[in-house]
């Protein structure tokens, strides 16, 4: 008996012990908490708010998704030109989002309109924004050749409204890129009421310019610090801040709080396409899996090797606007036409497989890369990109970031003589990157990374070890001292406001590659059918602009790689 007894009180404690475990359990679950700690998440009396409900990134305006994946970049069907610049190496690149067309005459004159409202040309410290991003339309002119039309008319006239804009150089590209960015996460933030309603137009003034960085860096001073109108979420124009908010709703961003980048709200920047992105894209091996397109035999961005569609409906019909032969831009009137004298319509051609329309033929496109003829692939083989200069916030005496004014704008004068805005007034002004981000770190040592292998003083065959490191004035590299020796072309304004011009008339100069010329990539309607491949690669001065480039702008992608289902686990 008493043994029994004993066994009896030992199972009575066993599960004494088993249910407290089980009780301890739940209380240390973290659910509806943070697994961390245990404490509320967008708890309404305050603490560590976050969008825990975000579901995926919101696709911005005119962007398509192309899933990222791997490819055999500058593999080219045809090779006459012998240019040894784009010898086939695999990369693989990270998904993104892009322009489904070029850019446009009218979203460039939308640009253009707002920077004509918010600074005004009329006035001294504002008279070369408007004109340093205005496309160059004299591009149109030819010594033998009447295009005058097209000089006055092509980017304004509502019947080119929808056609590529061309006349721009890459600095205006990226530059347009970076204020279409602005715009539209401001127009995100209004909607999402961070931002007064109709802010973005009511008050569309030089002390009230919405910088997406800035905003970031410090809700309370964007919009010139006026708080009527940043709001934080669910606070009235005008009314003092709440102290308690309530949690999260859409899956975006908690009440009583700025958005932030932990809101999920704002969207990455929108940039010019890297080359290996831009080849990639227009690839477009996601439609054909045979081993030969993935291992880059693909001529065009369609299937197949000719121009013309193969489709019955449609048969003959060109697939995109490029030069056919000499003299002829567009085919026999009414009869074997691609519909295009010029430029075309975007959209007028089919799109390929991820949905863009143009990747071959109507305009050659902008991409960000600095030109080099070797894709260094031994350094890196993901998400492939040559001109890295990375900079910081600049932070005043005070310990806050600074921002730009018109007193502190910064221009450039390129060496044709054009002046164009670096940056523009409510923007947090820039400085490179220094020893306090680079010391004995493995990934990067410097801001400027365009020449990396490829140009910088230790590449060199005549870089003189225990010579000055910084060079020439400025920590220029003196000539014995560059990889490549291209001309060294300067322009200036003097006090008076004279254009000084310093032409280098160097005999000795053998190669026009530099850290300012870009890559371009496709072809276009000067261009002929051999251009039309993915992987043709060519380069032109970032600062000129022609009758035949244009751009289109992508995004990076945050989170999965696509938006597909989880797949079942056993």
């Amino acid at each position: 008996m008493k043994v029994n007894k004993i066994i009896a009180v030992k199972l009575v404690l066993t599960l004494v012990i088993m249910i407290g475990f089980t009780n301890c359990s739940k209380k240390s679950s973290s659910k509806g908490g943070s697994q961390a700690t245990g404490w509320k998440i967008n708890d309404k009396k305050g603490g560590f708010q976050y969008a825990s409900n975000f579901k995926k990134q919101a696709t911005g305006p005119g962007l398509v998704m192309v899933e990222g994946g791997t490819f055999t970049m500058g593999k080219v069907a045809d090779d006459v030109m012998h240019d040894w610049n784009n010898t086939p190496n695999q990369q693989h690149v990270m998904s993104f989002y892009m322009d489904e067309t070029e850019v446009t005459n009218m979203m460039y004159m939308e640009y253009l309109n707002w920077l004509k409202t918010v600074f005004p040309p009329d006035q001294e410290n504002y008279k070369n924004i408007y004109e340093g991003a205005s496309p160059d339309t004299l591009v149109w002119r030819n010594r033998l050749g009447y295009n005058e039309t097209m000089t006055e008319y092509y980017l304004r006239h509502p019947a080119y409204a929808e056609y590529p804009v061309v006349g721009v150089n890459w600095i205006q590209a990226t530059e347009f890129a970076k204020w279409r960015t602005d715009r539209v996460n401001e127009n995100v933030l209004e909607t999402q009421k961070y931002l007064k309603k109709d802010a973005k137009v009511t008050d569309m003034t030089a002390d009230k310019v919405f910088s997406t960085n800035a905003y970031l860096a410090s809700p309370s001073t964007a919009k010139g610090g006026d708080e009527k109108l940043v709001l934080k979420r669910g606070q009235k124009p005008g009314a003092a801040p709440k102290t308690a908010g309530s949690t999260n709703t859409q899956g975006n961003s908690p009440k009583n709080v700025y958005a932030q980048i932990s809101s999920g709200l704002i969207l990455p920047e929108y940039r010019l396409p890297t080359e290996a992105e831009w080849e990639y894209a227009a690839a477009s091996d996601v439609g054909q899996r045979e081993y030969n397109s993935y291992k880059g035999q693909k001529k065009y961005p369609w299937s197949g090797s000719y121009t013309r569609s193969g489709k019955r409906q449609f048969r003959g019909d060109q697939l995109a606007n490029f030069k056919q032969g000499k003299g002829d831009y567009g085919g026999i009137a009414g009869w074997s036409d691609d519909g295009a004298d010029i430029t075309n319509k975007v959209k007028s051609y089919p799109p390929n497989d991820f949905g863009l329309y143009d990747m071959a033929g109507n305009v050659a496109e902008w991409v960000a890369d600095v030109y080099r003829p070797i894709v260094d692939d031994e350094a890196n083989d993901f998400n492939y990109y040559r001109g890295n200069v990375y900079m910081k916030d600049k932070i005043g005496e005070d310990g806050k970031v600074e921002l730009v004014t018109s007193e502190t704008q910064k221009f450039e004068t390129l060496p044709n003589g054009k002046i164009v805005a670096r940056n523009l007034p409510g923007e947090i002004a820039q400085v490179p990157v220094d020893d306090k981000e680079t010391y004995l770190r493995q990934n990067f040592d410097k801001s400027d990374n365009r020449n990396y292998r490829d140009g910088d003083k230790q590449s060199t065959r005549y870089f003189k070890f225990g010579a000055s490191e910084e060079g020439d004035e400025k920590g220029k590299l003196r000539d014995d001292q560059r990889m490549y020796d291209s001309p060294k072309h300067n322009v200036s304004i003097d006090s008076l406001g004279n254009m000084v011009k310093k032409y280098d008339e160097s005999n000795k100069r053998t190669t026009l590659v530099n850290n300012d010329v870009r890559v371009y990539k496709g072809g276009s309607w000067r261009d002929r059918a051999y251009w039309l491949d993915p992987a043709q690669r060519r380069y032109f001065p970032q600062d000129i602009a022609t009758d035949f480039i244009g751009f289109r702008c992508a995004m990076s992608r945050v989170g999965p790689k696509a938006d597909k289902k989880k797949r079942a686990r056993n």
